[in-house]
């Protein structure tokens, strides 16, 4: 053999994601199959390079999902296709795939005002009464400093955020109310 030739028109870069967020890929967020490949609604899917730097392009919001689940890390193979016109990216490199996902009319609230006990999420949700009541939560995404909430409080609910672990259960508290633009000012900034 004298050389080998190949078209890095266009790159493909693989990632693992977890059965769960497959499932919820397949179900939840409506995605359209054309064979292997799925369209994840409101999402593009970026590149960042072993230095840090973001690739000008991107993949759209299509990935190709590969036909098993790894029985041993429960995760399914995706791959995203990147288009390479200048030719910077070449087999063997590695990066990170980013999955901006758009999200509508969700709940979220600052991690920092949820507690655990045992392997469950909780609030404390503040009544009219000024009294704290424990509401279990279910969270759908976590994120840096926040969670998205797929269940246990909604919109409007006013929910202790400082002093979490000073309260118990159906004490009454004096509270400043702090609107959820104020509360989450302090966290990091979440563009997508």
């Amino acid at each position: 053999m004298l050389t080998t030739l190949s078209d890095n028109s266009v790159m493909w870069a693989y990632f693992n994601v977890p059965e769960a967020r497959y499932l919820d890929d397949m179900a939840d967020r409506g995605a359209s199959r054309r064979g292997a490949q799925i369209e994840l609604a409101d999402t593009h899917i970026e590149l960042v390079l072993a230095n840090g730097s973001r690739f000008k392009y991107d993949a759209g919001r299509f990935v190709t999902v590969e036909g098993q689940c790894h029985n041993e890390t429960g995760n399914f193979k995706y791959r995203a296709d990147f288009p390479n016109p200048d030719g910077l990216l070449r087999n063997g490199q590695t990066g990170n795939v980013l999955v901006h996902r758009t999200l509508t009319n969700a709940v979220v609230i600052p991690q920092r005002a949820t507690f655990e006990i045992l392997d469950k999420q909780f609030v404390f949700v503040v009544g009219a009464d000024h009294v704290v009541r424990q509401k279990e939560i279910r969270v759908e995404r976590e994120l840096d400093d926040i969670y998205v909430v797929k269940s246990g409080v909604a919109a409007g609910d006013r929910i202790l955020l400082e002093g979490v672990r000073q309260v118990r259960d159906g004490q009454k508290v004096e509270c400043e109310f702090v609107g959820a633009g104020e509360a989450l000012s302090n966290l990091k900034k979440h563009a997508e």
